[in-house]
């Protein structure tokens, strides 16, 4: 299995944040992340607000201690492919105190 689990939906609250670059990136397992879709669909990758064409790292929701990808699959898969085991990406962290 490539991630801990393939998912479809967020399952964590809207948190509105765009501007992600304040959340210094870090190197992530694969294994540790759910995928918020199942299904890679050209229209949500190649959409203006995508990581394709902006932040070169995957974006990360924590929320009740798991770690959602919520933007970048097309990132983490191609890292799986390549064999690597982890990928670079910001997390936003909403069991922090103070969060959401």
């Amino acid at each position: 299995m490539i991630f801990k689990g393939v998912g479809d939906g967020q399952p964590y609250p809207p948190h509105h944040v765009q501007d992600w670059s304040h959340l210094a990136p870090r190197m992530i397992r694969l294994d540790e992340l759910v995928t918020t879709r199942a299904e890679l669909d050209l229209h949500v990758l190649l959409s203006p607000d995508s990581t394709f064409y902006g932040d070169i790292f995957c974006h990360v929701v924590k929320w009740q201690g798991t770690l959602y990808l919520e933007d970048g699959m097309h990132r983490a898969l191609r890292a799986a492919l390549q064999g690597r085991p982890v990928v670079h990406g910001r997390v936003l962290d909403l069991d922090a105190p103070g969060a959401g």
